[in-house]
């Protein structure tokens, strides 16, 4: 209730009998200056805001009013009074504004019905809207204004009370909002700083892969060129491949040379010393010449294989470390080619002008291999041997015929 109301006699809040039962048989809705005066004010405060007061104020004087906010609710309560200009947009303007509250408390036939809806809008807290709609209704008389009006009245002290404490409550907020602020601020002035750092980082580490990256341009570049120097040397040179891996035969060979030099000295003596044996035994035993003879012939046969190279061609792969091993205990120089698995023919061509005897195991080599083998030992009369078992018995009895055909 505001101030200028707070002096008038009471009875002018509510009219005689004879009207009051009027009011409530109409089923006309009440207007805002059909209310007793009591509610101008209530209604004024509670369902219009400030700022849309003023506006309709302004639209009914035709310019700005220059009053406050006081002000500007004095007189619109004034206004009220009677029908005009400004009592007429008040009330299209809460119609309007409480239009669906309006349609709701329509559907109630009786005051208690209106109570019961107004009780529900404090219950869920949306009062504006149900205060017009209660104090206007057709089936409100004026007990149920009445008790709208001071319950509305207790309302507003509560939240007047409410508000004093949300004002409080919004200090202390405002104040650790103050400190949360500050210390925002220096959470984010940590945040730039540590961003500025992790951009440095950043860019070392870039400038770092660019340049990791051009010293691997560069590298591949280099390693084009190689590849590309290599294809264009192994071009200009025929049959590189088999040419190289002859050399690497031929060094192994003369490594194995260099190692048997002192093994040959040692069986040339050993020879000497089996020949001088052998003569000492004829002259004691004649009977037995035949067999010193046969022991002699051998001895003189191993003898010939001394520092020659002797070609095995074929035989198994898993054998080949065996038949190395027998012919160069027989003082011979080791060579192998595989027979046309592996090994080209062009290898197999330069091994054969390389070698002094030949051991030819027919059963593990290709046909083409076997007519180069046999037309190559034909046309130089190199001796050679054809073994048909690819064994480690087969090529030691193969090694001791062509030791005998060697003497």
């Amino acid at each position: 209730m505001c101030d200028h109301d707070a002096k008038k006699p009471l009875a002018r809040f509510f009219p005689p009998e004879g009207e009051a039962a009027s009011r409530t048989s109409s089923s006309r809705r009440q207007r805002l200056w059909e209310l007793p005066a009591n509610t101008h004010c209530p209604v004024i405060g509670v369902c219009l805001p400030l700022g849309v007061l003023r506006k309709l104020v302004n639209k009914g004087v035709r310019g700005q009013a220059l009053a406050d906010d006081y002000e500007i609710h004095v007189g619109a309560v004034a206004e009220c009074a009677n029908r005009n200009r400004i009592s007429n947009l008040l009330q299209d303007a809460l119609d309007q504004r409480y239009a669906l509250v309006l349609l709701r408390f329509k559907e109630a036939r009786s005051g208690e019905a209106v109570m019961q809806l107004w009780r529900q809008a404090i219950a869920q807290g949306d009062v504006a809207g149900a205060f017009w709609a209660a104090l206007t209704h057709p089936r409100s008389d004026f007990l149920v204004q009445d008790t709208v009006l001071r319950e509305m009245h207790m309302i507003q002290h509560q939240a007047g009370a409410t508000t004093r404490i949300d004002h409080a409550r919004y200090l202390e907020l405002q104040e650790e909002n103050a400190a949360m602020a500050a210390e925002l601020a220096q959470s984010q002035q940590r945040h730039v700083r540590t961003l500025a750092d992790k951009a440095r980082e950043l860019e070392q580490v870039q400038a770092q892969l660019m340049a990791a990256r051009a010293e691997l341009v560069a590298r591949e570049s280099k390693v084009a060129f190689l590849q590309a120097d290599m294809a264009e040397l192994a071009a200009s040179v025929p049959d590189l491949e088999a040419r190289t891996r002859l050399k690497q035969k031929l060094d192994e060979a003369a490594q194995r040379l260099s190692a048997r030099d002192a093994q040959l000295a040692q069986l040339r003596q050993q020879l000497a010393a089996s020949t001088r044996q052998l003569d000492a035994l004829q002259a004691a035993r004649p009977a037995d010449a035949a067999v010193c003879e046969e022991d002699a012939a051998e001895a003189i046969a191993a003898a010939q294989l001394v520092d020659k190279t002797l070609l095995c061609v074929g035989g198994r792969s898993a054998s080949v470390a065996s038949y190395r091993c027998m012919t160069e205990e027989a003082g011979a120089r080791f060579a192998h080619h595989d027979g046309g698995q592996e090994h080209g023919a062009d290898l197999l061509d330069a091994n054969l002008a390389a070698a002094d005897l030949v051991i030819c195991q027919t059963g593990c080599i290709s046909h083409n291999a076997y007519w180069r083998v046999k037309e190559h030992c034909k046309r130089t009369g190199k001796q050679c041997v054809f073994v048909e078992n690819p064994s480690s018995t087969s090529f030691s009895r193969g090694l001791r015929q062509i030791a005998i055909l060697a003497a």
